[in-house]
């Protein structure tokens, strides 16, 4: 499979194979837009076939949000755990709230909302890592009020990486065949520089060429690798990091058998080389990957993060806070991170379950 430009036709969910692909779907921050995709993708009856749903969260903020959407016709069944005998097809909710729910107060940031929101979190994690549930989809966070309720964490991927003990966590956005990872995530562009280092290239390839063999199932994947300056330096007029650490960096990876080609100039990658012969994108920093992915396809992309134990997708977008509890967000990118948290954990068990 190769890089294409992402369309904006909806994919059709995975056929079932044997039993539905249990995923724990967390609610995100309960005074945005997190529980209303969630119940816009379930109330979907083609997801359905594909996926037994255990909604991690709250529900006085599940049915708060199902009122102002006027979906009372959603089976919703309160479990303590997920028990082998939860039937296929109904929505059970595993209830972390605390005594007493927070009040439900859209657009707010609260550090109410941020406990609630990372008590969600922290028990998808537990249920991936326990074998009850197959993957996780979470939700959007408020990294502001989850940052006023004691967490120090900067978003869902660090805080989960640390939860699974695991150290080379890295952020890949999805949308079909287009693929984009970074060497930097959510840091200050002053101190990118000095985060791109020649070990930190080779870190990622080694997780995104590994995620895509495992993952996505390609056998032999080929990486394009983008510059940080622009124009790749220029041959130094703009910067000597192409020269100095990306370019080592790429012929290390060969070394270690690795399809790579790069450093490839930005600006022009996504206009004239995404179509190319490459099943992923490694960006330099943030903004670099994700501001023409979100261009390219952001009612469907998806926040995948690959060097886990567990399978972990997310939309890839915000709380959007100034449209929360007015039914006016777009669930297509929340309902193909349930597609693709379903794809993946078929991909692993398959590979698993086959001989080397």
């Amino acid at each position: 499979m190769r890089i294409q430009r992402p369309t904006f036709q909806r994919p059709e969910p995975p056929a079932p194979e044997g039993a539905a692909t249990r995923v724990a779907i967390t609610l995100g921050d309960p005074n945005g837009i997190g529980p209303e995709v969630v119940l816009k993708s379930l109330h979907d009856p083609s997801l359905v076939p594909s996926m037994t749903p255990v909604l991690v969260g709250s529900a006085h903020v599940l049915r708060r949000h199902a009122d102002v959407l006027g979906f009372s016709d959603l089976d919703i069944h309160v479990v303590d755990e997920v028990l082998d005998e939860v039937p296929h097809g109904d929505v059970a909710l595993l209830d972390v709230a605390e005594e007493e729910a927070p009040p439900v107060s859209f657009g707010s940031i609260t550090p109410e909302g941020g406990r609630l929101s990372m008590r969600a979190v922290e028990r998808a994690v537990d249920e991936c890592i326990e074998g009850t549930v197959d993957a996780m989809a979470t939700a959007p966070i408020s990294k502001s009020a989850i940052n006023q309720a004691g967490y120090d964490v900067p978003g869902h991927t660090e805080f989960i990486a640390e939860r699974t003990e695991s150290p080379k966590p890295t952020m890949m956005m999805v949308a079909g065949g287009l693929r984009v990872g970074l060497v930097t995530g959510h840091v200050s562009l002053a101190d990118v520089p000095a985060r791109v280092t020649e070990e930190a290239i080779l870190e990622k390839l080694r997780v995104i060429d590994a995620s895509l063999r495992s993952d996505f199932a390609i056998d032999d994947p080929t990486i394009a690798v983008l510059g940080l300056n622009p124009h790749t330096g220029e041959e130094g007029a703009f910067g000597h990091e192409e020269e100095k650490i990306i370019s080592p960096a790429l012929d290390a990876a060969e070394q270690e058998g690795f399809r790579v080609e790069g450093p490839l100039a930005a600006d022009g990658f996504f206009a004239a080389q995404l179509d190319s012969d490459f099943d992923a994108v490694l960006a330099m920093y943030h903004d670099q990957g994700l501001v023409p992915f979100k261009a390219l396809a952001f009612d469907h992309g998806v926040n995948f993060t690959a060097g886990l134990p567990i399978v972990r997708t997310s939309p890839d977008h915000g709380t959007a806070h100034g449209i929360a509890g007015k039914g006016m967000a777009l669930p297509g990118s929340m309902r193909s991170a349930l597609e693709l948290a379903v794809a993946v954990a078929r991909h692993r068990n398959q590979r698993t379950e086959t001989p080397a």
